[in-house]
């Protein structure tokens, strides 16, 4: 499948409803091992599955984030608060039940969020806004990695692309090497 994608075959962009970054297509940024790992986890929870993985593996690209939705960022920050605020009203309107995160203390899955992150690419769609090409956020999961730390052990960013034009180039990753500090 990875070397299908490095051949040109298109990315299959991922529509999940716990896509805590809404849909599109996924990256670990500069953390090709905690990609990896995550590749390793789906390969033991879809084992004897349609959806079932052979080989994980894990390739890198140069993205353009162009214009992203940085959740590192105060504006994007209260972008999506405003946007929570805005779909809540629009579920409270419509009857339909919110979503939840739930999932841990990590909360991997993330319902809400995928949804208040869809909201803003269909209130921007269907009012004439630019549309985000990207969305970026740091992913707080793990343990901690000593008692009271900030700091946790799969802690990442991801980048969620939604227009393809952004993903500028893919390569293969060099299993033998470490991430870079």
């Amino acid at each position: 499948m990875a070397e299908d994608v490095l051949a040109g075959k298109p990315f299959k962009r991922s529509q999940n409803a716990y896509d805590w970054l809404g849909s599109g297509i996924y990256f670990w940024k500069s953390n090709p091992s905690r990609g990896l790992d995550w590749a390793h986890e789906l390969q033991k929870r879809y084992k004897g599955t349609a959806s079932e993985i052979p080989e994980p593996y894990v390739i890198g690209a140069v993205i353009d984030l162009g214009y992203c939705l940085d959740l590192a960022s105060d504006m994007g920050i209260e972008f999506v608060r405003a946007a929570h605020a805005n779909f809540l009203e629009s579920v409270k309107t419509s009857g339909r039940e919110m979503p939840k995160n739930t999932g841990g203390s990590d909360l991997l899955q993330r319902n809400l969020d995928c949804a208040v992150i869809n909201h803003i690419h269909f209130i921007n769609k269907t009012s004439d806004q630019p549309e985000f090409e990207t969305v970026r956020g740091v992913f707080l999961e793990g343990g901690r990695i000593y008692d009271d730390a900030g700091f946790f052990e799969k802690t990442h960013i991801q980048i969620c692309v939604r227009n393809l034009r952004n993903i500028k180039g893919m390569f293969r990753v060099n299993r033998d090497e470490d991430d870079p500090v």
